[in-house]
């Protein structure tokens, strides 16, 4: 389970904003570009805040890494394998069909590949919802 400080910016019924700041664990993350930065080294994050956190209060959240690794496998590394799979099977296939084996190989690939993707928007518009992969406040500091 990976942790991170920040401050609570502002709370609603569905959880709490918390403003963090960029550690070095972000330089090499493959979707640093992705997140939502303030202008710099801050960035907010919705999290869940069972504990019960207030604005201004300083927390500790985390998320956890497995769910983490999960959702990584899958924007990333899925459609990669399922394009490589569609090419393989192109080539196989396209003497049934009287194609040739390079054009089909690359037509049935990059269909496979973009079948992945629908797949992979569907399942994220789904996942984004488990509060499994959101982060969650652990612990409230004190000053």
């Amino acid at each position: 389970m990976a942790t991170e400080k920040g401050i609570v910016i502002r709370t609603d019924s569905s959880g709490a904003w918390v403003k963090t700041v960029k550690s070095n664990a972000c330089e090499g993350c493959a979707s640093k570009g992705s997140c939502q930065a303030m202008g710099g080294e801050d960035m907010e994050v919705k999290v869940i805040n069972d504990i019960g956190a207030t604005v201004g209060d300083r927390i500790v959240l985390s998320f956890r890494t497995a769910a983490l690794l999960k959702a990584t496998f899958l924007i990333y590394v899925f459609p990669i394998l399922v394009l490589i799979a569609g090419a393989a099977i192109g080539q196989k296939y396209a003497p049934f069909f009287g194609f040739t084996p390079t054009g089909f190989s690359v037509v049935v690939g990059f269909s496979f590949f973009f079948t992945a993707v629908l797949v992979v928007k569907t399942s994220a518009n789904r996942l984004v919802k488990k509060n499994e992969y959101r982060p969650k406040i652990i612990k409230i500091l004190r000053t």
